[in-house]
C-alpha cells in the first residue's frame, strides 16, 4: 500500500518542514509514501483552482480520505484499526487531501471516499501536516505492537 499526501502550499516553517521530513521518513519503514503539493490560488476563487489541481492529482483508484473538521474523529487506537481495515481490503493507494486556507471545492468535497478530522481544534496546515503523519506513524506502530504509542 502507498500512502499519497496530497496538500496546497509549501510548510514554510524549518522546524515544521523538519518535522514532516522525520516523520514521513518513519513511515517508509511501515510503507511507501508521496508527498504532492499544490501551488496555493490567490485569488477569490482559490479553492475552485486549488479544487481542479488536487482532482489532477489524485489517482482514479485512489481511496481519498479528506481531511475535515466536519470529518469522523478518532481516537489513535481507531485510526491504526481503520489504516488496518484499509490495508486489508487490498486497496493501493490512499490519498490523504489537506486543502488550502479557504478549504477544498465541492468537487474534492464529493470525491472524497473517507473524511477525517484531526481535532475540533484549528491548527495551521503546517501544524496539521505533522500531526496527520504523526499519527499515521503511531497507527502503524501500534498495529506492529511497538511501545512509541503510550
Amino acid at each position: 500500500m502507498r500512502l499519497r499526501f496530497i496538500w496546497v502550499g509549501k510548510t514554510r516553517n524549518e522546524h515544521l518542514r523538519a518535522l514532516q521530513v522525520d516523520y514521513l521518513d518513519r513511515l517508509k519503514h511501515f510503507t511507501r509514501c508521496d508527498v504532492v503539493e499544490i501551488r496555493d490560488g490567490h485569488d477569490r476563487d482559490s479553492s475552485e483552482s486549488e479544487g481542479k489541481r488536487i482532482l489532477e492529482k489524485l489517482n482514479q483508484t485512489s481511496f481519498a480520505c479528506l481531511l475535515d473538521v466536519g470529518g469522523q474523529s478518532l481516537s489513535s487506537v481507531k485510526l491504526a484499526e481503520r489504516v488496518t481495515s484499509w490495508q486489508s481490503e487490498t486497496r493501493k493507494d490512499i490519498s490523504f487531501i489537506i486543502g488550502g486556507a479557504n478549504g477544498v471545492s465541492a468537487a474534492v468535497a464529493a470525491r472524497a471516499d473517507y473524511r477525517l478530522s484531526l481535532s475540533l481544534l484549528t491548527f495551521t496546515h503546517e501544524m496539521a501536516r505533522v500531526i496527520l503523519l504523526e499519527q499515521l506513524y503511531r497507527a502503524y506502530m501500534i498495529t506492529s505492537g511497538f511501545p512509541y504509542q503510550k
